[in-house]
């Protein structure tokens, strides 16, 4: 039998874990409600259809938003101006924004005070940064690579620099310091969460240690596709999956020891399904 070794910081983290019970509590005490979520609550597309057959819809507009009388923010943050517009349409908010992302959030609205150029360093298209881009009035920078960097003149310029919650460590702070070194004046927030630090570093080892790797999480998860990234850096087999179904018997030929681990949105029960399919291998 194979032996699987699945990481300690596997899974949901804090913000998810979170967000799933103030969702499970608002639909217990609001049975005659109709209930909404702003985009996915997570980035798990299973938790999502679980959702579904509770009878949480997604929407992805207000104007979508017709008979819904509780609009759940989802763990990745909404945009500033939903929280109004609901208030104008009567329709009561459950705010299961993460805690580390309402963070970033209440920091470039700090920088927006000070007069400082916003600079968020992060992915332009993810839904965490479309959100705080917002709060900082839509008045920043995104920078998510080096060439970014060179399209911009720093020079003369006081900045506040703060980076996705997801972020390698070594990414924001390399991009960050390019930055410091370019203006004239730079304050900088390292508002990657401890999770996702945790996470990453104890993949890689584990990654190092075993013959195979599998990492897992939906496809449109900004955390675990960071996470492919480093394990399949550290060791060229391996594999990132949402489901047990997509599983492949050659992936394992020879080997006796597997690790596994699972991005931040990924429920328990995946993992399990998972880790004992691969058990039988």
């Amino acid at each position: 039998m194979m032996e699987v070794i699945i990481c300690k910081y596997a899974g949901f983290c804090f913000g998810v874990e979170r967000a799933m019970k103030l969702t499970m509590s608002t639909l217990e005490n609001n049975t005659d409600a109709k209930i909404s979520t702003f985009g996915p609550l997570i980035h798990n597309p299973q938790v999502v259809k679980m959702l579904e057959t509770k009878g949480v819809t997604e929407i992805r507009s207000i104007d979508d938003a017709s008979g819904t009388d509780i609009l759940i923010m989802p763990s990745h943050g909404a945009p500033k101006d939903l929280f109004q517009k609901c208030r104008d349409k009567n329709i009561r908010i459950t705010d299961a924004t993460c805690p580390f992302v309402r963070d970033v959030q209440n920091k470039v609205k700090d920088f927006i005070s000070k007069k400082l150029q916003v600079v968020i360093i992060g992915d332009a298209a993810h839904t965490e940064i479309k959100g705080v881009v917002s709060w900082a009035d839509n008045d920043c920078i995104v920078i998510g690579s080096e060439e970014d960097i060179e399209k911009y003149d720093f020079s003369g310029k006081e900045v506040g620099i703060v980076s996705q919650t997801t972020n390698n460590e070594d990414y924001f702070e390399k991009l960050a310091n390019a930055i410091v070194r370019r203006a004239k004046k730079a304050v900088v927030q390292n508002t990657i969460c401890s999770a996702t630090h945790n996470r990453q570093e104890s993949a890689i080892a584990l990654a190092k240690e075993t013959e195979c790797m599998v990492i897992i999480g939906g496809k449109n998860s900004a955390n675990t596709k960071r996470l492919y990234q480093l394990c399949k850096e550290a060791n060229p087999r391996s594999y990132h999956i949402e489901t047990a179904d997509e599983l492949k018997r050659e992936w394992f030929a020879g080997a006796k020891k597997a690790g596994l681990t699972a991005g931040a949105s990924t429920p328990a029960w995946i993992i399990s399904s998972i880790a004992e399919k691969i058990k039988n291998f």
